[in-house]
């Protein structure tokens, strides 16, 4: 192929990617408007219930992801990517039911088929990203990923919190007064504010799934798949678990993934249980995202021209463990403010780890990029910890949890990612 063809090819591959990339974050980060959506519609008693929406959103990556590997090692990234696109429309459509019986059982369901299409989804998007170039400019790559991911996930926020939460506080206040035939009522219109939005959701992911299933998107091979050409920076071992980098690697993202959405998933029941309104505080998961947006330019500028992946996770879990003590030892909206700033910590610690962690995985590298994508149950763990600790510290002392897992990430920064590095 000629250099201008592959240029061509590879700017329609990223734009391709970047398109999924959106939609990842129109559909996860929906869930920080769910959270105290539903608690209101379902009638659920505390906040640790409705942490269970991002358990049953985040636990169907660990469930699935080694499935998704053995999917991809059949029909390639190409076929897989478009039927994840078709299973999170499945998951989107029963939302519709759903609301009908405004039952939470079946929205966590709709949540955990959506996870599953998204678990497909990612375990053949972030390595295609990671190898459709040089590995040590994996970072910027994902960093462009990412700014479409959080730029969908601040508009997603916008649309729903409109739609979902815009008279919450008014609405709250006249529950306590209704009888209860006239509060069903009233919950059951809460209800159904999501049906129009998801059923647009299930169409527009069929149409994708289509259009990228015809599309020119090429198939990748990984680095040594075929077990004769290994990647320079370690000799092939005889099975995936002979890579400490790697499986540091995955508690390293299980962490991060976990810090990540207890700072954009729970900002909003917090700003709540400090007595900001819902009218206000539904704005808050957008200002994580929007600190994200921050640090994912700045790694696209200086990735690695001017500082390393390793060099910026480090940087990161710096001061993502100084902005977790800050928002514990401040109040009110400060309190909120260095919560919201996490989101500058988190920004580049995916697009730092996942390379760095499938560096040198060879034929191991669908496989190891399953293992990553099963770390991402820290999404689902790490929040409901929290919300249980809630119950007995407080919501804001509870924060401190982030504390060692940051710390942990450090580590791997600076040493981890290396362990068993070693050349052939």
């Amino acid at each position: 192929m000629s250099s201008t063809g592959q240029k061509s090819s590879y700017r329609l591959s990223i734009t391709i990617i970047g398109a999924l990339f959106f939609i990842f974050g129109f559909v996860t980060w929906i869930n920080g408007t769910l959270i105290p959506y539903l608690k209101i519609a379902c009638e659920l008693k505390t906040d640790l219930q409705s942490y269970l929406i991002a358990f049953a959103f985040f636990i169907a990556y660990t469930v699935m992801a080694i499935p998704s590997s053995l999917v991809l090692k059949k029909v390639g990234y190409k076929k897989g990517m478009s039927l994840g696109l078709l299973i999170m429309a499945v998951g989107a459509a029963l939302f519709v039911p759903a609301a009908n019986a405004r039952n939470y059982d079946m929205f966590l369901t709709g949540l955990f088929i959506i996870g599953t299409g998204l678990a497909l989804l990612q375990t053949a998007s972030n390595p295609y990203v990671s190898i459709i170039g040089p590995i040590e400019s994996a970072a910027s790559r994902i960093s462009i990923m990412g700014i479409a991911n959080k730029t969908a996930g601040i508009i997603a926020g916008l649309i729903f919190g409109y739609i979902a939460l815009n008279d919450a506080d008014a609405l709250l206040l006249k529950l306590k007064t209704m009888d209860a035939t006239a509060k069903s009522i009233a919950l059951d219109e809460l209800a159904h504010r999501v049906v129009t939005p998801y059923i647009i959701i299930s169409i527009v992911l069929v149409v994708l799934a289509v259009c990228v299933y015809y599309s020119a998107l090429p198939d990748m091979h990984d680095q040594g798949e075929s077990g004769t050409d290994a990647a320079p920076a370690v000799a092939q071992r005889s099975s995936v678990f002979d890579y400490p980098h790697l499986l540091l690697g995955v508690l390293a993202l299980f962490l991060y993934v976990g810090v990540e959405v207890m700072a954009g998933d729970t900002i909003i029941s917090y700003g709540k249980s400090l007595g900001i309104e819902l009218a206000k505080a539904r704005f808050f998961t957008q200002g994580t995202l929007a600190c994200m947006l921050v640090g994912y330019i700045v790694g696209i500028i200086t990735i690695p021209k001017y500082i390393s992946q390793e060099g910026a996770l480090k940087i990161c879990a710096i001061i993502g463990a100084l902005f977790t003590v800050l928002a514990v030892v401040t109040t009110g909206y400060t309190s909120v403010l260095f919560i919201a700033l996490l989101g500058l910590a988190n920004s580049l610690m995916w697009p730092a780890i996942f390379p760095l962690a499938i560096n040198g995985l060879g034929k191991f590298t669908k496989i190891g990029s399953a293992f990553m994508i099963m770390a991402i149950a820290g999404g689902a763990l790490l929040p409901l910890l929290y919300g249980k600790l809630s119950l007995s510290f407080g919501s804001q002392n509870s924060y401190l949890l982030m504390v060692p897992c940051y710390l942990f990430i450090l580590y791997y920064a600076v040493k981890g990612h290396k362990a068993g590095l070693k050349k052939a």
